[in-house]
């Protein structure tokens, strides 16, 4: 059985990086999926996914645990002084 990798990305030279490195270290036993977030925001995707920054990968419908709960919160840019200028 195929292992399903899909990359979620915004197309950019950050991005770029780890899509290369996916597709060196992946199998011919690897399906990959490109989400090109910023020609396709897939809203519902992302929501599936938990998708929170990017880049991020999933592999076989979860997202791996080096890409979860990475997000801006109030509180971090309160804590950067925002607000307070």
């Amino acid at each position: 059985m195929k292992r399903q990798i899909e990359i979620f990305t915004a197309g950019c030279p950050v991005c770029e990086p780890v899509v290369q490195l996916v597709k060196d270290i992946a199998s011919t036993n690897c399906d990959i999926t490109i989400h090109n977030l910023s020609k396709d925001c897939n809203d519902a995707i992302c929501k599936k996914y938990n998708v929170k920054r990017l880049p991020a990968v999933a592999v076989d419908g979860k997202l791996l645990d080096c890409c979860k709960n990475i997000e801006i919160t109030k509180e971090d840019l309160i804590g950067a002084g925002i607000g307070t200028c």
